[in-house]
C-alpha cells in the first residue's frame, strides 16, 4: 500500500513540475531569443515577464474556441489530444536518478522502471506523427493538409537515423533499460574522463549523439526543420484552423517532445545523473557552489540595478538560490538532489541548444530537408552502426 501511495505522489509531483516547466519553456525561449537578437523580450507581466506564461494561459482559456464548419469534428478534436499524450508519455519510463530510500521504501527517481524502456519510448515516439498528420487532414484545409503531409514525410524519414543513432550505444551497453544504460556509464577513464557514451571505448558515440540531435530537431518540427509550420508558406501549417486551447495543445506537445528528446539524449549519451567529475574532486558539493555563486551575482545586481525593480527582485531571487543551495547539504536530501541536479543540468543545456539553433539558423527548403536525411544522415548513421557493431564484436570476450 505504501508503495502505491508513493507512486501516486511521484506521479503528481512529476506532472505538476512538467506542466510548469513546459509553460515556462516558452518564457525561456522568448528571453534567450531576445538576447540573441538584441531585443527586450517579455517584460511587462510581472518582474522580468515571469508571469507571462500565466497571462497567456488565462488568455487562451477565456478565448473563444472557433471550430470551422467544414472540419471532421471527431478527428479534429482528437488530434491535439493525441499530440500532447504521445509527446509526454515517454517521460514515464525515463529515470531521473538512482534508486533511493524514502521512509524505508526503496523507490526509483522516476515514475516507472521498465526493462524495455527504450523500446517503449521508440514505439510511443513513432506514433507522434499521427497527431500532426491527423490535424492537417481533419481540418479540411489545403494549407493544413500540406503541413500535415510534410510532417508525416519528415518525421518518418528522420525516425530511421534517430533509431540507428540509439541502437549504436545499445550495442555497447547490451541492454534496453534506461537505468542500466546510465549505470553502464558510471566510472571514469584515467580517473577523470567520464565514461559517458560519447567518450566510452571501444567506440565513442559522439557521431551517434550528433545524429540523434539533428534527427530530434526534425522530429520536433523545430528550426531549421520547421517545414510543417512554415508561416510564410502555409499560414502556420497543420494547426491553421485551430484556436484557443486546442491551438495551445500543439505547442505544449512541441515543447513536450523537446523535453523528452533532451532527457533521452542525456540518458543515452551524457551519462544521465552521473556527474562530470568524481565525487573525490567535489562533484557532490558543486551544486551548492553553483547556487551560491548565482545568488552572489543576484545580490551584486541588486546593488547596481539595471532596472528600478531589480533592487527588489534580485535580492529575493538571491535568497531563493541561497536557500536552494543549502538544501544540497541536508544529509537525507543529498542523495536525491545531487543526481537530479546533474541530470537536469544536462537536460537544460540541451534545451538551450534547441533555442540557440532556432535563433541562429534559417529554415531549409523541403527538398534540402529530404535530401539531407536520405543521402547523408541515414548512410552516416548506418555506417556508424556497422563500425560500432564490428568493434564491439571484436572486443567482447
Amino acid at each position: 500500500m505504501n508503495y502505491f501511495l508513493l507512486t501516486l505522489i511521484k506521479a503528481g509531483l512529476i506532472a505538476f513540475v512538467l506542466v510548469t516547466v513546459l509553460a515556462y519553456l516558452v518564457w525561456v525561449e522568448r528571453k534567450v531569443l531576445a538576447h540573441i537578437q538584441l531585443r527586450v523580450g517579455p517584460n511587462r507581466v510581472g518582474p522580468h515577464g515571469l508571469l507571462q506564461p500565466l497571462s497567456d494561459l488565462v488568455k487562451l482559456l477565456f478565448k473563444e474556441g472557433f471550430i470551422p464548419s467544414h472540419v471532421n469534428l471527431f478527428f479534429y478534436l482528437l488530434a491535439p489530444f493525441m499530440a500532447v499524450a504521445l509527446s509526454l508519455g515517454s517521460i514515464a519510463v525515463i529515470p531521473l536518478g538512482p534508486q533511493i530510500d524514502v521512509f524505508g521504501i526503496k523507490t526509483n527517481l522516476g515514475l516507472a522502471d521498465v526493462n524495455i524502456g527504450i523500446l517503449f519510448m521508440l514505439g510511443l515516439g513513432s506514433l507522434g506523427v499521427y497527431g500532426v498528420a491527423l490535424a492537417g487532414w481533419a481540418s479540411n484545409n489545403k494549407y493544413a493538409l500540406i503541413g500535415g503531409l510534410r510532417s508525416a514525410a519528415q518525421m518518418i524519414s528522420y525516425e530511421l537515423p534517430l533509431a540507428l543513432a540509439i541502437v549504436a550505444p545499445l550495442l555497447m551497453f547490451n541492454t534496453l533499460s534506461f537505468r542500466e544504460v546510465v549505470d553502464a556509464q558510471g566510472g571514469y577513464l584515467f580517473g577523470f574522463i567520464p565514461q559517458w557514451a560519447i567518450f566510452q571505448l571501444p567506440v565513442p558515440q559522439l557521431i551517434s549523439f550528433i545524429i540523434f540531435l539533428i534527427a530530434a530537431f526534425a522530429e520536433t518540427n523545430r528550426i531549421p526543420f520547421d517545414l510543417p509550420e512554415a508561416e510564410n508558406e502555409l499560414v502556420a501549417g497543420f494547426h491553421t484552423e485551430y484556436s484557443s486551447m486546442l491551438f495551445a495543445a500543439f505547442f505544449t506537445a512541441e515543447y513536450g517532445h523537446i523535453t523528452t528528446a533532451c532527457m533521452v539524449a542525456s540518458v543515452l549519451f551524457l551519462g544521465g545523473w552521473q556527474p562530470l567529475w568524481p565525487a573525490a574532486y567535489g562533484s557532490d558539493f558543486f551544486p551548492v557552489v553553483a547556487h551560491w555563486f548565482f545568488a552572489a551575482i543576484c545580490f551584486w545586481h541588486a546593488r547596481q540595478p539595471a532596472r528600478s525593480y531589480d533592487r527588489y527582485t534580485m535580492p529575493i531571487l538571491g535568497i531563493i538560490l541561497f536557500g536552494a543551495g543549502g538544501l544540497f547539504l541536508v544529509p537525507f536530501l543529498k542523495p536525491i538532489l545531487v543526481p537530479l541536479f546533474w541530470f537536469l543540468s544536462k537536460v537544460a543545456f540541451l534545451i538551450f541548444t534547441f533555442v540557440w539553433v532556432r535563433g541562429t539558423l534559417p529554415r531549409f527548403r523541403y527538398d534540402q530537408l529530404m535530401r539531407f536525411t536520405w543521402t547523408f544522415l541515414f548512410p552516416v548513421a548506418l555506417v556508424n552502426l556497422l563500425i560500432t557493431g564490428l568493434l564491439v564484436a571484436l572486443t567482447t570476450k
